[in-house]
Parts: C-alpha cells; structure tokens; sequence
C-alpha cells in the first residue's frame, strides 16, 4: 500500500514513468516480452470475439452469442497450451473468464426470469475457475488489492458512491426489484448477494485479475481503457445502447478508483452498493 499512497502527490505522467515497485519483473521475464513482436494481434482477436458475441447479445440472438464465446473459450484455452509466451498465456487466462461468465450466464436453464438466487448459482459457479486463475496470476496480495486498510472511510464511501451511480443506471434501464420488500431481512440477503458474491466475483475477474494482467500488456492506461470497455460491453443483455455506455463510465471510475487505491475491498462495495439500490431500493421507492 506504500507504493500507492506515495504516488497519490505524483502526476498520471510521473506514475506512467516511474514504474511501481509491484510491476517489477524478473530480467528473464523482461527479455521475453522485448522479443515478442505484434502482441496487441495476439490481444486484439479474442476482444474482437467476446465483443461479437456481446453484438449478438445485444442484438436479440442468445444462442449464437453462446457458440461464439463457446469458440472464443476453445480458441483461447487452445491457444494457452501453444504459446509459449508466459505474458500471452497468462493474459489469455485472465480473457477466458469473460466467456465463461457469459457461458455460466446463458446456459442456466432453472431462471429463465432473474431472481436473487439465480445470481448465487451463476456466481456460485464461477468462484471456481476464478480461484483457479488467481492462484495461477502469480500477484501478490498487495497486487491484487486484498488489503483492509481505511475501511473506516472506504464503507461510506462505498455507500455514497453507490447510491449516485446506481440512480444513474436506474434512469437507463428502470430494473425490477429482487426482493418483494425493503424490510431489515430482505435487504440483508439482497447485500450479501450483491457485495459478497456477485460484485466480489466481478471484481476479482476485471480488477484484480484481468486489469492488473492487462497493466503488464499494455500499462495501466490502456488496460483501465481495455478493462472499462469490455466492462461496459459484458452488460448487452440489457438490449439498451446507453446501458453499455453507462456502465463502461461506471466501469472506468471503479477501475481508476483500483489503479489508485488498490484496494479490492473498496471496488467491491462500490460494485455491490450499486446492485443493492438499483434492484433493490431504488425500484421500491419509484
């Protein structure tokens, strides 16, 4: 965390140049990205794929979305055993995660209708390849943001920033509520769901593991920008353009809030304050 609280006075061109302790890598490891020609080929095709698939998504068409992210899932998976580039085949790690949350996502024949407990067994399912993937990344604690540092001022902070972004995104696409009310009870289970599942699972897929993967790729401005994209791209289902939009700006606050905070915690509340309102409060109150 000292890294990040002393480069809070620094300008964005200073960090972009003084490489932070974390982001040091072995010369072995230096030498192999130095001699890897056209990597944002090897990025841009599987972006290309899952953003695709999304189109289809988005434009009414389930079913071949699946087969797209089923072959882009293949493609990459595949694509790991014969690479042998380290940096390629971890950020391919990272990628394939998109696809199998859209994958888990679709194939859940139990919910048709969106119901609270249908994002427990989504995001139920999907801790597995993501403690798989972050165990395999190889990023340090501090890396990945686990730390419970000024907890004190990041839980209202949280809060806050999930009522005015949540509002927003309820001006955009008026969800239906998750919980039949607004007593004690209901809204304890909705903020378990949303903070401790769907938006803890989330934020280890775009923060901790692909934006930080992305960080070494590209640095950290084009891996906020990648990571804020696909971001915004992952909620097509909605069928609203400006949904997209909205949540790729949502998407972009929460991972500069990362970049410079480095704390998961953080993000985390931020993601699930926002499902908490938006399908649970908000829609009650209009």
């Amino acid at each position: 965390m000292g890294t990040y609280e002393n480069q809070e006075m620094q300008t964005p061109e200073k960090r972009e140049i003084q490489t932070p302790e974390y982001m040091h890598v072995p010369e072995n490891r230096v030498a192999q990205k130095s001699s890897l020609k056209n990597k944002g080929l090897y990025l841009i095709i599987p972006i290309l794929a899952i953003a695709f698939a999304e189109f289809m998504i988005y434009s009414g068409r389930p079913i071949e979305a699946m087969e797209v992210h089923a072959v882009t899932l293949l493609g990459l998976s595949l694509s790991m055993l014969y690479i042998k580039n380290e940096e390629i085949q971890k950020t391919y790690q990272a990628l394939l995660l998109l696809p199998i949350l859209r994958l888990v996502n679709l194939s859940m024949p139990a919910f048709y209708e969106e119901t609270l407990y249908s994002f427990v067994f989504i995001y139920g399912l999907l801790t597995i390849p993501v403690t798989i993937a972050l165990t395999d990344q190889g990023f340090t604690r501090e890396r990945l943001g686990i730390t419970f540092k000024r907890m004190w001022i990041y839980i209202p902070l949280s809060i806050i920033m999930g009522l005015l972004l949540g509002v927003g995104e309820y001006l955009i696409v008026e969800t239906n509520y998750l919980i039949p009310d607004l007593s004690i009870p209901s809204l304890l289970r909705l903020t378990l769901v949303m903070v401790f599942l769907v938006g803890l699972v989330e934020e280890l897929i775009f923060r901790s593991i692909l934006q930080n993967r992305l960080e070494e790729f590209l640095g950290s401005r084009g891996s906020l920008i990648i990571t804020s994209v696909l971001f915004g791209l992952m909620h097509s289902g909605y069928g609203n353009i400006g949904e997209v939009f909205y949540t790729l700006f949502v998407g972009f606050i929460i991972g500069f809030m990362f970049y410079r905070t480095r704390s998961l915690p953080l993000v985390t509340m931020i993601h699930g304050f926002i499902n908490v309102f938006l399908f649970g409060v908000i829609p009650h109150l209009f």
